[in-house]
């Protein structure tokens, strides 16, 4: 059994946190623009708000990785199935018509639906992996710090 403090992490934990660390710097570089949340496109202080939020929450999930945080295996789960639930909602209630209101610009339909499928088919088979790997958290500690 390897200790909280091993620095001798496994290849697909670190590629995990690197992965979070990218959802991190994804989120706070959308801070100000529209924001599609659980089928409505968020603008102005409200997007910012949600986009702060999520960002708090990558970077929790970054740490926690880092930690092996027992806690944030749980915390991983349910982001990815909240992140998929986001994606189904978004894709039956934002129309691509509402899509091209705000950005000003042609939203092609049928690559719209093709890259949220994928990336909610991505989420779901990132969280299989996290859900096999749950002995990589080994940190039964309450707090990351």
């Amino acid at each position: 059994m390897t200790d909280e403090n091993d620095n001798n992490r496994p290849l697909g934990l670190v590629l995990l946190c690197g992965l979070y660390l990218f959802f991190f710097i994804l989120t706070v570089t959308s801070y100000g623009s529209p924001f599609p949340f659980l089928g409505r496109i968020y603008i102005g202080t409200v997007a910012k708000i949600i986009v702060f939020i999520d960002s708090l929450i990558c970077l929790y999930l970054f740490l926690g990785i880092m930690k092996r945080q027992a806690l944030t295996w749980y915390l991983l789960i349910g982001y990815n199935l909240f992140e998929v639930v986001n994606t189904i909602v978004n894709l039956n209630f934002i129309t691509p018509a509402e899509i091209e209101r705000v950005i000003g610009e042609h939203v092609d339909r049928e690559a719209l639906m093709i890259n949220n499928i994928a990336s909610a088919l991505a989420i779901l088979l990132l969280t299989q992996y996290i859900y096999r790997h749950r002995h990589y958290f080994n940190n039964r500690g309450r707090y990351l710090f």
